[in-house]
């Protein structure tokens, strides 16, 4: 069937989708998500690669690939590119991950089509950049963790480094890689030009390190691991209460001394060790033990509500089941339902923006391989009898 827009918000968009694995392909989810008609490119079934998430019936593969289309196309053949170039033409955006070299060999690099479509804004993800001396490797999200610096603050003191338990080198290049082709859109209206973009898995770790980074370009402190607990904020991070572990955040003063009333101990607000900020990073491994001593008395429940209730930042620490159980995460309604063709009912997580007027829905379960693709040929202007003619070269 047709485009469904999954949003009116960038319905008028067309993406052509060559991405694979995960940076690129969450990239296009987010545009897909917003309502733009994302065209997935894939190598045809006797020809494909190991180059899903999991399969494509997958928990994995469902969830990135929502709300788009697919076609299926022998790159490796003229016929294909030249087709795919027809394609490009009546699109708006490209998304790619090769490697740098790869499509200019094919010829579909953004100097070469621009060329016919100046209009075209054109999206690059890579491990490490479109040049420079390890523009050519590959990309791996643990990789990035660990080159970006973000490895060797996660996790506790003497333990080694340790990696973050999300794929997030790749979920924020995509996400930067989506917000770049929004910027690169809403600055074509004014010039009615296209551009080039490009992001990598390294520059999105080394950007998302954020305040460690400070640390150390305008302080001149190399962060360290700091396990549960804040690096620069004490008493910040994870508590044992009689019945598990909970969150707790305390930032300035006046929130310091609530929390020590509290906790039953206002004698802290003038402890020379505890009364200060600089104080507590000092003896920071004493207040957190005594503090662990007056949790231990009470359930994480009980705890939960007092703090809250005196306006100390706390909360469980869920497990992902608890996490759609929560009544905050159901009331959001942050879990979406979609009925797919292949495999019945779904829920997935949709987006975690709202737009009052035009709200994202997820209206198309992820497509099989090549599902769209004679619809799609049709919509550029293929013929039945050039669709026989190419089916049978394996062209599509």
């Amino acid at each position: 069937m047709p485009h469904m827009p999954a949003s009116s918000a960038l319905s008028r968009f067309r993406v052509i989708d060559l991405t694979q694995v995960r940076a690129g392909p969450t990239a296009c989810r987010q545009l897909a998500d917003w309502g733009a008609d994302v065209i997935q490119v894939q190598m045809p079934e006797h020809m494909r690669g190991d180059d899903t998430l999991g399969g494509q019936d997958g928990s994995d593969y469902q969830y990135t690939h929502r709300n788009k289309r697919s076609i299926t196309l022998n790159l490796k053949e003229p016929e294909g590119i030249a087709i795919l170039k027809r394609l490009i033409a009546s699109a708006d955006v490209v998304v790619e991950n090769f490697r740098p070299d790869v499509k200019s060999r094919l010829g579909i690099d953004y100097d070469t089509l621009s060329k016919d479509h100046p209009g075209l804004v054109y999206a690059s993800i890579s491990g490490f950049g479109q040049s420079g001396p390890l523009a050519q490797r590959p990309g791996f999200d643990q990789i990035a963790q660990g080159m970006s610096g973000l490895m060797s603050v996660t996790g506790k003191t003497g333990d080694g480094p340790m990696r973050v338990g999300i794929p997030i080198a790749d979920l924020c290049a995509g996400v930067f890689a989506a917000q770049g082709v929004l910027v690169a859109l809403l600055e074509r209206e004014t010039s009615g030009k296209g551009q080039w973009l490009h992001t990598s898995l390294l520059e999105s770790m080394v950007y998302m390190m954020d305040f460690q980074n400070s640390r150390w370009l305008i302080d001149g402190d190399i962060p360290t691991q700091a396990g549960n607990y804040h690096p620069t904020s004490i008493p910040t991070g994870v508590y044992k209460a009689k019945d598990g572990y909970m969150n707790i955040a305390v930032f300035g003063s006046k929130i310091w001394e609530r929390f020590c009333d509290i906790l039953g101990a206002p004698e802290w607000v003038t402890d020379e060790r505890y009364k200060d900020k600089q104080g507590r990073s000092i003896h920071r491994d004493s207040i957190n033990a005594e503090i662990n001593c007056r949790l231990a008395a009470q359930d994480c429940a009980y705890w939960v509500e007092r703090f809250n209730e005196g306006g100390v930042a706390c909360g469980l620490i869920n497990d992902v089941k608890s996490v759609f159980e929560e009544p905050q995460v159901q009331h959001l309604g942050i879990v979406k339902d979609v009925v797919s063709i292949h495999h019945g009912p779904q829920k997935m997580v949709g987006q975690p923006v709202q737009l009052q007027r035009t709200p994202s829905t997820i209206v198309r379960s992820a497509p099989k391989r090549g599902e769209h693709s004679e619809e799609i040929l049709k919509e550029i202007g293929l013929e039945a009898s050039e669709l026989v003619s190419l089916k049978s070269k394996g062209v599509y």
